[in-house]
């Protein structure tokens, strides 16, 4: 491949070394690997810009494809931009969401491929799926038709048939809402309805994708027109692709590969829908001659935010770990992070709120501070305790809680109970009212089904707070007093406090966020544990905390709570993936002498266990749990300890033990707040040995 000459000023000013190394690399397979916060946009829409300034190819034929129609949106404005500076034509390049790229390649390519028989787009499959079950002779509900509804998309997104799909998901341990067997019949019933008749098929939007490889891979004169309207590709986010949309990557470029892909494996949270990193950690195996970049100067968050980020993607293991980034910020300094451990939830919610309102009367915009949780569910008691506040907020990716569809369901089934005069101790009537809605006795399998569990349990623990505060409250105005809490919440607005779930803020930011509910069982979830420690999905749950982390620009608050209601049993232990990072002391109540003589106790960083000996206490991790290590780092340390201790005259281990050293190599810290929380580092060598430790680490 030949080297591209420069271009105008225009498309290369501003960009760091690697940005432009990116924007300038050779056409060709090229892989961006992009940190959180690194320009990454900026980086794929300049080299377009540059592609087709440069002459290597017309505008109208490169395609860029994205995942959502937010993302196509800010792509398509940065090129009309640039195209307004350049006058290159830029603004002709397509930007679509794969879905979109292929229904418009789909509705010219149909009649030729096809002939006569129309298709129509399936805007839900909800009604579709529904008449599969009943045909099989399954009773199910609308949470068990949403879930089946899931598992077909996910089935597809794989390329996994019905007749596949029991094996599949035995291989993968999914969580599935009823025997396999069942849901693969549902699964067929599924694909021969969409067949109405010989006039017209229905199409999901999964078909889209599957169609459109089809006619491509299985017509020649269809690849040949496709392949010569377009012939430059680049994809964004592209550790997010499933297996059929790489089907799809293919065909469109058949032997070709004037590809640019750009992703982070670390950032990959939606393995649930068939997303797979395995395509990005490919990409150099696929195109041997790759040009690769690494994208690792953050300018979106502080260096504090940025160090914390790099701590705890540290302690990822697996295949996708071995392709983190080590992100620099490269803004001035901020406030560091703080943790905060509260003794229940309600004291957290009113704790958050607080900092909020003290952050706005600061100057911070409200619409630039977000409160991040895990599951839907926990917005109930943000959205409670900033009414109390007088904050306005809205809540991105879902509704409010008491707009909820389970939540207005139980709202109406409580009040009919009233008024029919039902009797007995409030929350054991409440729970026998709801049992029927969803709330059964043990957490449910399926993702639809968990959802309103999660939505009812919360609905659950209000009324027993509620009681807890009042107990001559008679069951009329307990109704009642939901009903009011439902009615003084506020209505979205635009400028007011974000309330999202961590998979929501996905590719959002905020000069503010506080993330909350940082307890194991919550983050990471239950049912990732359910598989083990050091399983894929509770990786996946790391990586969902890093990304919540990089959504702070300055100001970052990370809290737990120890018990779920006031005067509940404080049983519950802060985020494993805490441990290390985050103070092990317990805020309430405040410690005895004699306590403070003992110290708090330390926990692995990977299951979460005490830790008793002095060697795992060190390395943060019982010395049974696995973990990455780099051995060359290792290695180099220990060299420049054996140096050291040659000119100090002293035993290599007073310079620092072997256990310091593997924890070294193992967390990577790149400041020196992160060296010191390293057990071992105290004030006096941080400051002899810091400097050369961290230099060892960043040259790596």
């Amino acid at each position: 491949m030949d080297a591209m000459p420069m271009v105008a000023d225009p498309l290369t000013a501003g960009l760091d070394d690697e940005q432009l190394e990116a924007v300038l690399a050779a056409r060709g397979p090229v892989c961006v690997l992009a940190g959180a916060g690194t320009g990454k946009t900026r980086t794929i829409t300049h080299r377009i810009a540059h592609l087709v300034a440069s002459g290597h190819v017309a505008a109208g034929q490169v395609l860029a494809v994205t995942f959502t129609q937010r993302a196509a949106g800010e792509m398509r404005s940065r090129l009309r931009l640039l195209d307004a500076t350049v006058q290159a034509g830029v603004g002709a390049v397509q930007a679509l969401t794969f879905h979109a790229a292929a229904h418009r390649q789909l509705r010219y390519f149909w009649p030729r491929v096809v002939g006569e028989t129309g298709w129509q787009l399936l805007d839900s499959k909800f009604a579709v799926v529904a008449r599969a079950a009943s045909r099989t002779r399954l009773n199910v509900g609308t949470d068990d038709v949403r879930d089946l509804a899931g598992e077909i998309e996910w089935a597809k997104a794989s390329l996994i048939s019905p007749e596949q799909y029991p094996s599949a998901v035995a291989a993968a341990g999914r969580d599935i809402p009823m025997d396999a067997a069942k849901i693969a019949d549902i699964y067929t019933a599924y694909e021969a309805l969409k067949v109405r008749d010989e006039s017209v098929t229905l199409l999901d939007f999964d078909d889209l994708l599957l169609h459109t490889a089809a006619a491509i891979e299985n017509d020649a004169a269809v690849a040949e027109e496709f392949r010569d309207r377009y012939r430059c590709f680049v994809v964004d986010e592209y550790q997010d692709v499933t297996p059929l949309q790489q089907r799809v990557l293919s065909a469109w470029l058949g032997d070709r590969d004037d590809l640019t892909v750009v992703g982070d494996a670390n950032q990959t949270i939606y393995s649930f829908t068939g997303a797979s990193p395995r395509f990005l950690l490919d990409f150099s195996r696929q195109f041997p001659d790759a040009t690769v970049v690494r994208l690792e100067r953050d300018y979106r968050s502080t260096p504090q935010v940025v160090s914390l980020a790099n701590q705890v993607i540290a302690a990822a293991r697996g295949r996708v770990a071995g392709s983190k980034l080590q992100l620099s910020g490269q803004r001035a300094p901020g406030p560091a992070p703080s943790f905060h451990e509260h003794p229940d939830e309600t004291a957290e919610a009113a704790a958050v709120a607080k900092a909020i309102a003290r952050l706005i009367e600061s100057g911070t915009a409200p619409s630039e501070i977000a409160v991040l949780y895990r599951v839907n569910a926990q917005s109930e008691i943000y959205e409670e305790a900033l009414t109390e506040a007088g904050i306005a907020y809205q809540v991105r990716g879902g509704e409010g809680f008491f707009n909820r569809q389970e939540i207005k369901q139980a709202l109406l089934a409580l009040q009919r109970a009233a008024e029919r005069g039902a009797e007995g101790p409030l929350p054991e009537l409440v729970r026998e009212i709801l049992e029927p809605l969803g709330l059964t006795a043990s957490e449910p399998v399926g993702t639809r089904a968990r959802e309103r569990w999660e939505a009812l349990t919360a609905l659950a623990g209000l009324v027993d707070d509620e009681v807890a505060q009042r107990p001559q409250l008679d069951f009329l105005g307990l109704v009642t007093e939901l009903r009011n809490r439902a009615d003084a919440r506020h209505p979205p607005v635009v400028q007011g406090v974000t309330l999202a779930s961590l998979h929501a803020a996905k590719g959002l930011e905020w000069d503010a966020v506080f993330l909350v509910g940082l307890a194991d069982g919550t983050l990471p979830i239950s049912h990732a544990l359910a598989h083990g420690a050091e399983s894929e999905p509770v990786e996946e749950e790391r990586r969902l905390l890093y990304v919540g982390i990089t959504r702070a620009r300055m100001h970052l608050a990370l809290s737990w709570a120890l018990s779920r209601s006031p005067g509940g049993r404080q049983s519950r232990k802060p985020s494993r993936f805490l441990n290390g990072i985050a103070p092990q002391t317990r805020a309430d109540p405040a410690p005895t002498k004699a306590r403070r003589g003992r110290g708090a106790k330390t926990r692995c960083r990977i299951c979460n266990h005490d830790l008793t000996t002095p060697a795992a206490i060190m390395l943060g991790r019982c010395e049974t749990c696995s973990a990455d290590i780099d051995e060359g780092l290792l290695t180099r340390l220990k060299a420049w300890r054996l140096d050291v201790a040659k000119e100090q005259k002293v035993p290599a281990y007073v310079v620092f033990t072997d256990n310091t050293l593997i924890a070294i190599a193992e967390l990577l810290p790149d400041d020196e707040a992160a060296l010191i929380a390293i057990p071992g580092i105290g004030a006096r060598k941080l400051e002899q040995y810091g400097p050369d430790v961290l230099d060892l680490v960043r040259a790596r």
